[in-house]
């Protein structure tokens, strides 16, 4: 493989390793007060620094095209030298040695090259396109996993923050609940034994609020690392419920496109390249050809001083044909080789689609159970919150115990959370699907 589609493969390479390199420059750097799903994800796609490496990288690689390409255009060079003879070159004419040449040459040379046919030239015209195109989709690779990488984590916070709010309103409950069992319990209608188990269910709870609110920041740390926001204060983020959950509908019947796919796009265009690399080493066969000129000021003198007095000059124009003939079969193994890689990326292919296809079930399915059990425990949710309504009036009234409360009350707690984390489950499964399908390019 030349050195072109080397350089040209290597990209997806350089960019992938420098997806993964810690940036420690700060690039625009902003701060945020609050923000929505779609603030952080166009935050992301202008601050993350793989994003920033990429399009670096594609600026490069313009460069590297241009250079490549500048060898189609006449190459005109110059060169000069002035030279001392210490002594003269000997040369044997007629029987005898003599002395030639002067003490003092100096010379002022113009040359001029254009190739007519190269193959390395020829190769970078054909293929320029599809290398600045490759590079491209490097880039529009590493927008979708910002992309979803933000998302996720997006809600992710936002699944802990409702943890919290959700852990919060229950300490709201069982402070009520304590005030009514401590209430009773000074009007002597019951035992400390209900005032002390809900010191112990509201003692337990604040705990976990703490855990929760220290599993915020660091869910907060990671959503800022796939930001790229280098910035150490605090944003809220925005977020409507009820169009969270009119979000999570996904039309299941959608077939799929494997072009649409980044991969496949990447994959397909590393195919062409392969296909001039093959269509290189065929025209190793070929022979260079390319046109050239020289002008030439000749100067000569024993005196130094009278050394640019006289010029002889001489001038001429040629063609020059370079062909190997002979090189140990090293163009036909070059030839067989460059044939296998194509028929493997065929291969390559087909592996991606098998894989793309996998993942579409395995995404889908998810998303179906996650949204069949989402629907479950919203009416879950329901019966639970009218159940501990019922208790707690039933309990004040002196019908039910406090332990009956206590059950009402774990129900009711594992209800809203079960339905939280169901929501966010199907918003993640419904990404997940939605990068199978492409929809993210």
């Amino acid at each position: 493989m030349n050195k072109w589609i080397a350089f040209s493969i290597s990209i997806i390479l350089i960019t992938s390793n420098s997806s993964q390199a810690q940036q420690t420059v700060k690039l625009n750097d902003s701060i945020l007060q609050s923000a929505t799903l779609d603030d952080c994800v166009q935050y992301a796609l202008q601050h993350k620094p793989q994003i920033q490496q990429s399009l670096l990288d594609e600026q490069s690689t313009e460069f590297a095209i241009k250079s490549k390409l500048a060898d189609w255009y006449p190459q005109l060079n110059f060169d000069y030298f002035v030279q001392n003879n210490l002594q003269l070159p000997t040369s044997y004419n007629g029987g005898k040695y003599v002395q030639t040449g002067t003490l003092n040459t100096s010379g002022a040379y113009f040359s001029a090259n254009q190739t007519l046919f190269n193959k390395d030239v020829f190769l970078a015209k054909r293929s320029a396109t599809d290398v600045r195109k490759q590079v491209e989709q490097s880039l529009e690779n590493n927008r979708i996993l910002v992309k979803v990488t933000t998302s996720k984590a997006f809600y992710d916070v936002l699944l802990t923050q409702k943890q919290i709010d959700l852990t919060n309103e229950t300490i709201k409950r069982l402070e009520a609940s304590l005030k009514t069992a401590y209430l009773q319990y000074k009007d002597g209608i019951v035992d400390k034994t209900d005032y002390k188990r809900a010191t112990i269910s509201l003692n337990n709870t604040k705990a976990q609020v703490k855990a929760l609110q220290q599993l915020q920041l660091s869910k907060e740390a990671f959503l800022k690392n796939t930001m790229g926001y280098t910035s150490d204060n605090r944003f809220t983020l925005q977020y409507d419920t009820l169009l969270m959950e009119k979000a999570i509908v996904l039309d299941t019947l959608q077939a799929i496109n494997f072009s649409n796919r980044i991969e496949y796009k990447q994959l397909e265009t590393l195919k062409r390249l392969q296909q001039y690399n093959l269509e290189y080493t065929k025209m190793s066969y070929y022979p260079s050809v390319s046109a050239y000129g020289n002008y030439n000021l000749n100067f000569l003198n024993n005196d130094l001083s009278k050394l640019y007095g006289q010029n002889y000059p001489n001038s001429y124009l040629g063609l020059r044909l370079s062909l190997p003939l002979y090189q140990g079969n090293k163009r036909v193994y070059q030839t067989r080789s460059a044939e296998i890689a194509l028929k493997r990326l065929d291969w390559d292919l087909l592996q991606l689609r098998t894989n793309i296809n996998t993942q579409y079930n395995q995404a889908l399915a998810a998303y179906k159970a996650n949204l069949y059990n989402y629907l479950s425990l919203k009416e879950n949710l329901q019966l639970a919150q009218e159940v501990y309504n019922t208790i707690q009036l039933q309990y004040k009234a002196g019908i039910k115990n406090y332990l009956e409360v206590i059950t009402a009350e774990t129900d009711l707690r594992t209800s809203q959370e079960s339905y939280t984390n169901a929501l966010y489950q199907v918003l993640a499964s419904k990404i997940d699907v939605e990068q199978a399908l492409g929809a993210y390019n």
